[in-house]
């Protein structure tokens, strides 16, 4: 009972600490979606004027990368964080994600499930870390990946990797979700009409080769990046804590990066704060860390740490696979 209302109090002060960081400016959203937007199609225009197809290729990559950020700005969609316009952060997010066969809406109920399960339930669609029951149970194979999971999921696995296993998921739990059938139907019947415009255009222009070829490229960079995300932002720190959010705090991995990487990830790199209060937009992620680490500290709980950046941490958590003792 004294570990429940400790618990509860925490979550109170928490709370208040944060609340007036709630409110959703749609401009600061929008100017982060149109600017990573204008920096992607630059280099799109880019690649397809150039006749050299090695150059056309670079170009293609480096294309990538924006749109990789553009792509995970649809996160911030999904808890309408992003301008809080309902029509803008459903519709948008559909138009840049089905090019790259990203089913979005599928996506978005799979990852409410994610915040809900997060630390507490191992059939958290985007767990990652492999428990040691799992492990023992695995075939050679299947022990021989996950000891190589990091390399073989970002530049194996990539895109493909993460497609795969979001309709999977969505196949896995729509029994318990109706939802989730509609939106694996309007997500690929999204993506065979957006895909039949596409390539009926590069059929049309007869560019078909050079299409395919853009778009494995940006398969290949958009894919290591989201996957590098989705990997560290939970790995090694499955928690089960007293009470929801403050197993969200702990069981979340936070980074120090470049100011521009914060902006391009969204805030994200404060992931614990992102889980714990959803509701609070990418650019107030940062204030409510600081607040959050006081009121740890007022109740004598351990402060959240910081990683080293994205990059280091990869290298890092890479090389020391590790499973849930759970």
């Amino acid at each position: 009972m004294q570990a429940s209302a400790t618990s509860s109090s925490v979550s109170h002060d928490l709370r208040l600490a944060v609340a007036d960081l709630e409110r959703v400016n749609p401009w600061v959203g929008l100017c982060r979606f149109a600017g990573i937007g204008v920096v992607f199609l630059t280099f799109v225009g880019l690649a397809w004027s150039t006749q050299n197809l090695v150059l056309f290729a670079v170009l293609s990559a480096i294309a990538g990368v924006p749109y990789a950020f553009w792509l995970i700005c649809t996160h911030d969609t999904i808890h309408h964080t992003l301008t809080g316009w309902k029509w803008f952060d459903d519709l948008m997010p559909r138009l840049i994600s089905y090019p790259m066969l990203w089913p979005y809406g599928t996506y978005a109920h799979l990852h409410r499930l994610h915040h809900a399960w997060n630390g507490i339930d191992l059939r958290d669609p985007e767990r990652v870390q492999w428990t040691k029951a799992e492990y023992e149970q695995a075939k050679p194979w299947q022990q021989w990946y996950v000891r190589h999971q990091w390399s073989l999921d970002i530049l194996g696995g990539s895109g493909f990797g993460l497609i795969a296993k979001t309709v999977r998921n969505g196949l896995r739990y729509s029994p318990q979700m109706p939802a989730l059938r509609q939106a694996l139907l309007t997500d690929w019947l999204g993506i065979l009409a957006v895909q039949s415009v596409l390539m009926g255009v590069a059929i049309h222009q007869g560019q078909l080769g050079r299409y395919l070829l853009f778009w494995l490229v940006l398969e290949r960079v958009i894919g290591a990046i989201a996957q590098l995300r989705d990997h560290i932002e939970h790995y090694g720190l499955w928690h089960t804590g007293k009470g929801h959010q403050l197993t969200q705090l702990y069981a979340c991995r936070n980074l120090n990066t470049p100011t521009l990487v914060v902006w391009l990830m969204g805030g994200l790199n404060d992931h614990s704060m992102h889980h714990a209060f959803p509701n609070i937009p990418f650019n107030h992620l940062a204030a409510a860390f600081q607040r959050t680490q006081t009121v740890l500290q007022q109740h004598q709980l351990p402060a959240l740490s910081r990683g080293d950046g994205y990059i280091k941490e990869t290298l890092r958590l890479g090389a020391q696979p590790q499973l849930i003792d759970s």
